[in-house]
């Protein structure tokens, strides 16, 4: 069975319904991706309060992703189940509840149990997302419907250092991750008022994805053994490694080697996401011929990676860092939509949350490791070994993405129902 088969829609698809739902899921997303980077941009705040170093910060960090990791592979199989409205809700809440526990914790070592919590609500998007799009979608509004999604997650990176900084420094950072928390509870609200746009009936999800009846033993997990689903799991363990980074170091390294003051710093990360999205506007049309996915890929990490080394080896005026960031954002944004239909090319018909939870894991894992390698550069003063490592990783998912078309090339088994 080919993945590439799966692409009707619901008769009722229409413009109209389209847009309703990918904006709520862009929103719902957009909120996930805000609430993976509230405290980042708070450790010179957190570092002091609590007495620690940037890598004992970085391990929280990493805590959120291996919950995460966790949930997003079994969220997965919930969706597959149950459908994913009632699973966006939990997780919702569930992000704006940590927020509220970050805010309120007396030492570092109560933020980690925060960070388990918010590590479960991030770890569902992911599965529901995808599987509100492939079931309700029109395929010929895939690529925008990914577009959009991607472009929401950078923009909620984007916001979130612009959001809680400002009232860090007005108010202190309890308050601006209690003000994180009030968002994610106010995002929740909105899409129960308009729930019945993210409706999927649990008996159409069973039967779409071979789980109306009793399966034999082990067939839920036939789907493992599809060599495309792990190259696909690599290839996000290593986007993720890149994006965090991104998120959490490359600025302040870049700054660092560069003399760059500390107001043009805090602007390259806004400045990356905001590219980012842009580029993902131009990514959403060149990933309408879902044939060309991986060279998209390959062409837009490949610029990303030149970029960093400039940023890592030459020497020119500060004013230019936050241009290296903006334009390293833009052609990674080119690849973002391509990217996704590396998964769902890679994905049987019957199997989608399942497959989505499993790869997109990776994203958890590379998010979770990244913290402790470049974390350790940084403590170090490493600051040039941090640009060119993220150079590197960058090349290396341009090699991840071909071996998923590769892979691909086998037979796709049967997911049995």
């Amino acid at each position: 069975m080919s993945a590439s088969s799966d692409t009707s829609a619901p008769a009722s698809s229409t413009f109209r319904s389209d847009a309703s739902l990918i904006g709520l899921v862009g929103l719902a997303h957009g909120i996930s991706h805000f609430s993976q980077l509230i405290l980042a941009p708070l450790f010179p705040w957190l570092k002091d309060a609590f007495n620690v170093s940037y890598t004992e910060l970085g391990a929280v960090l990493t805590v959120f992703f291996v919950v995460s990791c966790a949930v997003q592979a079994a969220s997965g199989f919930i969706v597959d189940k149950m459908g994913p409205r009632p699973v966006l809700f939990v997780g919702l809440g569930c992000l704006g509840l940590a927020a509220f526990g970050y805010a309120m914790a007396p030492n570092y070592w109560a933020m980690l149990p925060c960070a388990v919590l918010a590590g479960v609500g991030n770890g569902v998007f992911h599965p529901v997302d995808y599987t509100l799009f492939n079931r309700k979608v029109a395929p010929t509004r895939l690529g925008h419907a990914y577009s959009v999604h991607g472009i929401t997650g950078s923009l909620g990176w984007a916001l979130a250092p612009a959001f809680v900084v400002p009232i860090a420094i007005a108010y202190g950072w309890r308050v601006a991750l209690a003000s994180a928390g009030v968002l994610a509870l106010a995002v929740l609200v909105v899409l129960w008022f308009n729930r019945g746009a993210l409706a999927l009936d649990v008996k159409a999800v069973q039967k779409a994805t071979g789980q109306g009846a009793a399966a034999p033993a082990g067939g839920e997990f036939d789907f493992l053994r599809i060599p495309a689903v792990w190259m696909c799991f690599g290839f996000f363990f290593f986007y993720a490694m890149v994006i965090s980074v991104v998120q959490t170091f490359a600025p302040v390294a870049a700054g660092k080697l560069h003399a760059v003051p500390v107001a043009l710093v805090a602007i390259c990360l806004t400045v990356y996401m905001v590219a980012s999205s842009v580029g993902m506007v131009v990514g959403g049309f060149l990933a309408s011929d879902p044939s060309r996915c991986e060279r998209i890929v390959g062409i837009g990490f490949g610029i990303a990676a030149a970029f960093a080394l400039v940023m890592a080896l030459a020497d020119f005026p500060p004013m230019v860092v936050p241009v290296l960031f903006g334009a390293m954002g833009f052609a990674s944004g080119i690849a973002g939509p391509s990217r996704d239909l590396l998964v769902k090319r890679s994905t049987p018909a019957n199997a989608t949350g399942r497959v989505y939870g499993v790869v997109y894991a990776g994203l958890d894992i590379g998010q979770a490791v990244a913290p402790l390698i470049f974390g350790r550069l940084m403590d170090a003063g490493q600051y040039t070994s941090v640009i060119v490592g993220l150079a590197l990783v960058q090349g290396v998912l341009i090699a991840s993405a071909f071996n998923v078309r590769r892979a691909r090339r086998e037979a796709l088994p049967a997911v049995p129902a």
